[in-house]
């Protein structure tokens, strides 16, 4: 096995052409990265003039520290908190930037499900693969970091359910980076009319300086069924960015759970496009933070056609001086009448220093429709906290039951015993260091 090590060289377009050399792909995949490649060059960093950069300040970032992953030995010691009790049917392992394992169950495979490289199976599955590249969800344009991404992206992973086909069993993701790295890694999903899948994602990294550029595209097409899991667990001097869609078709449903633990900084988008009626979108969140971390979530339910249905629930817990920063939109066009939209941000504060803004919206040009919103912010409960500590619990422990259940929500929407499970044991861990 091979992973990779940033070269602090900064991204240049010397070290830029070695990096395409190394990766011998074919032509047609190297002309789109080299027109991302100059989009970057062009465009400035985000500034806080930028309404969706508004709250993030990224001036300590410099980009000059980090550069292209180069391959060296290596294997990653993080354990893959997803995984555990969860019988999987296939897998992927990335560190630093690079594609360290893939595998899929036999039974699986003879299905024509591909799970693996995105870089391999663009090169042997090109009919399918290329289309999806060249009209990406996500494009190069919308900031320097998006396109630094789709010039560089490393450790691909791409997901192919065909028509009618259900995978019974989970597939696992899982990326770490050590002190120093780069990680610009590229998640590419697919479902076709009628399949059926669930994909748990997750990121781990050691604690020093780190940089992780993303991106997730997820296309559930009409009459599938997509359940997502996606674990951000970053080390605390990781920079993350990323960038994150799904389109959702007729009569199809998505389901996607993330957990936010980890990062320095994190800048995320997250957008759902409902594109066929009667589509079916839920997004769940749950955020825990301390210390100095700062997580900013801008969040879009896009009602693109009629009778669609989204509900999103994020749920964020805060220590000490860190900050939570949700921005969220529900957009309904003309077209989609009789939508139904919700969405809510809860907040527990568990220090005075602690801050979380947020600032739901909505942009309705429907007349048929049904929208609303909340956001709520508020401390451990005084009674709460007695009443657990007359039962024998010291004051830290009554806190950390009261997180937990103040989380349960969230866990108790995911349908599947084993991933439900999994997902509050990776965030349990967490909660236990509270105080």
């Amino acid at each position: 096995m091979t992973t990779a090590v940033a070269e602090k060289k900064g991204f240049t377009e010397q070290s830029f052409d070695a990096f395409l050399a190394a990766r011998r792909e074919p032509d047609w995949l190297t002309d789109l990265r080299r027109t991302a490649w100059k989009t970057f060059q062009q465009l400035p960093m985000p500034e806080r003039r930028q309404e969706e950069w508004l709250r993030t300040d990224i001036r300590l970032l410099r980009l000059d520290n980090f550069g292209f992953p180069t391959e060296t030995a290596g294997t990653s010691t993080h354990p893959a908190l997803l995984a555990e009790g969860v019988e999987l049917g296939g897998r992927t392992a990335s560190l630093d930037g690079q594609l360290v394992h893939a595998s899929l169950a036999d039974a699986i495979a003879k299905r024509g499900v591909l799970f693996g490289s995105l870089s391999e199976l663009a090169a042997s599955h090109e009919s399918l693969v290329r289309p999806l590249l060249t009209q990406r969800a996500i494009p190069s344009q919308t900031d320097k970091l998006a396109a630094l991404q789709a010039a560089a992206w490393s450790a691909g992973t791409l997901l192919y359910v065909p028509r009618g086909v259900t995978i019974e069993q989970p597939l696992h993701i899982h990326s770490a980076m050590t002190a120093g790295a780069v990680d610009l890694g590229y998640t590419l999903v697919v479902l076709e009319e009628g399949a059926e899948a669930t994909l748990l994602s997750e990121t781990a990294g050691d604690e020093g300086s780190a940089l992780h550029c993303g991106a997730i595209e997820l296309y559930v097409g009409a009459g599938a069924n997509l359940r997502y899991v996606n674990l951000q667990n970053w080390g605390r001097g990781t920079w993350h960015f990323a960038h994150q869609r799904g389109q959702v078709g007729r009569d199809a449903t998505l389901q996607w759970t993330i957990g936010a633990l980890g990062s320095r900084l994190a800048q995320v988008s997250q957008h759902v496009q409902l594109v066929g009626a009667g589509a079916n979108v839920q997004v769940n969140g749950v955020m825990f933070t301390e210390g100095k971390q700062h997580l900013t979530y801008n969040t879009l339910q896009h009602h693109q056609a009629p009778s669609c249905r989204s509900d999103l629930l994020y749920k964020g817990g805060l220590q000490d001086a860190s900050r939570l920063v949700w921005r969220g939109m529900i957009k309904v066009d003309k077209a989609a009448q009789k939508t139904d939209a919700y969405q809510r941000d809860d907040n527990l504060m568990l220090s005075d220093a602690a801050r979380a803004d947020s600032i739901p919206g909505l942009e309705i040009e429907a007349d048929d429709v049904r929208c609303t919103h909340g956001a709520t912010a508020g401390r451990v409960d005084d009674e709460q906290l007695f009443y657990a500590q007359a039962r024998g619990l010291s004051r830290k422990e009554a806190a950390r039951l009261i997180v937990s259940g103040f989380f349960q929500q969230v866990f108790d929407r995911i349908t599947i015993d084993s991933v439900r499970e999994a997902l509050a044991t990776a965030i349990d861990r967490r909660v236990r260091e509270i105080g």
